[in-house]
């Protein structure tokens, strides 16, 4: 069993796209379940990919979504939220920083993050170097907050090694188009293994990185099995057996 917690759905603004969202491509990787957001709502307009997902997702059995949140128009969030939680299709919420200009300590950005764990969602932030230590303060000045920190700070993992010691109540992600030697084995040694998921970029990368990147790391059989998908069942509170 392996759930897929950072992927995407739709076309990219240039050519990295390998058909990670393809059920055909799920199956050469063993990927049972991908969590995916639109990628027209992440890099161009929340409301517009949020429901063209949503039409998606109605016709999808192996995929669930992120309603994607733009910190700047909370109100559009807010909407978006109350209209297709409901359906039973998301899972959880995604904040791309960067593309929003919304820092991860930024005012907007504590607010939308407030507004996520009120509706009792996990939240996949775009973090990249120093950015997961601010993910993980406002983490820890909101109450009930769970949060994913994607990347794990890319090249700055040791700081998601600090990060995710920090706050109990966030996880970490690996997925990076790089792959330095020993960056999951040494957070893997360091940080509570309940808290290690797994997500490969999709459509972005190609998820054969993540797989190795993974493999390289020689996880025993128990961190591994929590790795590939029994943690993300827990913290999504999905109702599934290997």
């Amino acid at each position: 069993m392996i759930i897929d917690v950072h992927a995407h759905w739709g076309p990219w603004f240039f050519t990295m796209d390998v058909a990670g969202a393809n059920v055909a491509t799920m199956d050469r990787f063993g990927i049972d379940l991908s969590i995916v957001s639109a990628t027209e709502a992440v890099i161009y307009d929340a409301p517009a990919g949020n429901r063209a997902l949503a039409d998606w997702l109605a016709t999808q059995d192996r995929h669930l979504g992120y309603v994607t949140v733009n910190p700047r128009r909370l109100a559009d969030a807010e909407r978006d939220l109350r209209e297709y939680l409901p359906t039973g299709r998301f899972a959880g919420v995604k904040i791309h920083t960067d593309y929003t200009g919304s820092s991860a300590a930024s005012p907007q950005t504590r607010e939308a993050l407030a507004m996520v764990a009120e509706a009792g969602l996990p939240a996949l932030v775009h973090t990249w170097g120093t950015t997961v230590l601010d993910l993980a303060q406002t983490c820890a000045d909101t109450p009930g907050l769970r949060v994913i920190a994607g990347h794990m700070g890319a090249e700055g993992y040791a700081h998601a090694i600090e990060a995710a010691n920090a706050c109990d109540r966030l996880y970490l992600e690996p997925c990076y188009s790089h792959a330095p030697a020993g960056r999951i084995a040494r957070v893997a040694a360091r940080v509570d293994r309940t808290r290690l998921l797994f997500g490969t970029d999709s459509t972005l990368i190609d998820p054969a990185s993540a797989f190795g990147a993974v493999a390289a790391a020689n996880l025993d059989a128990e961190t591994a099995e929590l790795v590939a998908w029994r943690n993300a069942a827990r913290l999504f509170g999905l109702d599934i057996t290997a």
